[in-house]
């Protein structure tokens, strides 16, 4: 199954490296594949470096695209994480 759903970059300081290491975090179990795109780059969103080289500042546009088994529940679980700024809404 593919599932695609932008998102937007609601933390004061992007895509910095605290939210790249809840990203990783999240997706270490999940199965299938799952890419960012920003500005016409696109990288496999499993890996904190190609996250960080983004360089997505806040009120960016993510697109991010999952492919596999479980594709849908690790979808949800990543809009949620955006929703929530990764923990980060009380900073």
């Amino acid at each position: 199954m593919k599932v695609i759903k932008k998102v937007r970059v609601q933390n004061a300081l992007g895509l910095h490296t605290r939210p790249a290491t809840a990203i990783v975090k999240l997706l270490q179990n999940c199965k299938s594949d799952v890419a960012f795109t920003h500005k016409k780059e696109t990288i496999n969103a499993k890996s904190i470096l190609s996250i960080l080289m983004l360089a997505a500042k806040k009120n960016s546009t993510i697109l991010i695209t999952m492919e596999g088994e479980d594709a849908e529940e690790m979808m949800k679980k990543l809009e949620e994480a955006f929703a929530n700024k990764f923990g980060e809404g009380t900073l």
